[in-house]
């Protein structure tokens, strides 16, 4: 293949994508077509939580595909595969969250869950935080917090109100109009931002006050990539729907929102078919969501999550690492400036280490590996991202 078949026939993202030229992938590693290998630090953005092509997700792929493939659109035939899915997920969520729809993408996710919040409220008023990012459909752009990404794109979704995450003075404009808050409970976009001081446990109560549902984005945090198997659980909070996606299709397209059973019934009727998709819950994905999920689950990926952020946080000490914000292994090493994060990153990659970017915050090196990194990987990475740290230093 060309390459310049990619510029000229693939449509673009932006003015200057990284253009690997992708051979194959295996593991934590990613090689090109020169057979170099890369040390994946990314993971697809937080999407191969096993990493590359895991034997497990490999084989449920491989025997769902000798039984069927898309047979019928979502939720009129029974499907092995996303009934083990959504019953796995029920078995290891909290009670109120026990149902759950099966979507092409955490984008959609985030649509079904906005859309259930109005039916069941009867409210139209939705409240997001600033410097959110939740998706890039024209609903899910509606509660992203950032306006430069949405201003070309107006009008959208009215009645849309911001507040600023982690403030509490700002739980007031949460009210008796108010359909749903919907929050990352870690923010992605934002750069990495725990919510702190029981945050999320206030705004859950301020919800449950007022008669508004709480929308928690997982799409990110979810699937053990903070030491628990949704980012909530470490901070006192249950939300009425839950959002996933990425993660939990261990490289394989998905995402899902999750309710209690009297909410999500509520998409039965009043109108009838109130979301429908049609390659939402699709076997093959569902089955390789189901083997990610159950290894996750099942081994000790989770707590050795926590092991290795201490792991990063020993070995990137750097004068030109001003911080490193997140939890596990959802992590971003902030630098004094966006121009040192760029050649950080662009070097990276000539060096054979896979980092990326977060989208509002230019300062900050995306670390999200796969869970499966071990310890002297992320060594090696670590070491890699100094050296050039170093250079910068002595070129300044």
């Amino acid at each position: 293949m060309a390459s310049s078949d990619f510029f000229k026939y693939q449509a673009q993202t932006s003015p200057h994508p990284l253009a690997m030229e992708v051979s194959h992938a295996e593991g934590n590693y990613i090689f090109d077509k020169s057979q170099k290998h890369y040390l994946d630090f990314v993971a697809g953005v937080s999407a191969c939580t096993l990493g590359h092509r895991h034997p497990k997700i490999i084989n449920a792929i491989k025997d769902q595909l000798d039984k069927y493939l898309h047979v019928m659109v979502y939720g009129e035939y029974e499907q092995e595969p996303a009934v083990k899915l959504t019953k796995l997920l029920a078995n290891h969520l909290p009670k109120k969250l026990q149902k759950t729809y099966l979507t092409n993408s955490g984008t959609e996710a985030i649509e079904g869950a906005i859309k259930l919040a109005k039916r069941a409220t009867g409210r139209s008023e939705v409240i997001a935080a600033h410097r959110a990012y939740h998706g890039n459909t024209m609903g899910a752009m509606s509660v992203m917090g950032f306006e430069e990404r949405k201003q070309a794109f107006r009008p959208l979704i009215p009645n849309i109100q911001f507040i600023n995450f982690n403030e509490v003075q700002d739980l007031n404009y949460i009210s008796t109009h108010t359909a749903c808050v919907i929050l990352e409970t870690i923010q992605g976009g934002a750069g990495f931002i725990e919510p702190k001081n029981d945050y999320l446990l206030k705004v859950q109560e301020r919800c449950q006050a007022v008669g508004a549902l709480l929308i928690l984005d997982e799409i990110q945090p979810g699937i053990g990539r903070t030491g628990k198997l949704f980012g909530f659980e470490n901070y006192k909070c249950v939300p009425d729907i839950l959002v996933t996606g990425k993660g939990l299709g261990g490289g394989m397209p998905i995402g899902a929102f999750t309710a209690s059973e009297k909410l999500m019934d509520l998409l039965q009727d009043q109108p009838k078919l109130g979301h429908i998709t049609t390659f939402g819950g699709h076997p093959v994905i569902a089955a390789a969501a189901h083997a990610t999920l159950k290894e996750v689950i099942e081994s000790d990926l989770m707590n050795k999550a926590l092991e290795k952020e201490k792991l990063v946080r020993k070995h990137l000490k750097h004068p030109l690492i001003t911080e490193i914000r997140g939890k596990g292994l959802m992590l971003a090493a902030m630098t004094p400036s966006a121009n040192i994060t760029n050649n950080v990153i662009l070097e990276a990659q000539n060096q054979g280490l896979i980092l990326f970017w977060l989208l509002f915050e230019p300062k900050a090196i995306r670390i999200t590996p796969p869970l499966t990194i071990t310890d002297d990987e992320i060594i090696t990475g670590c070491n890699i991202i100094k050296e050039i740290l170093n250079k910068i230093s002595s070129e300044a």
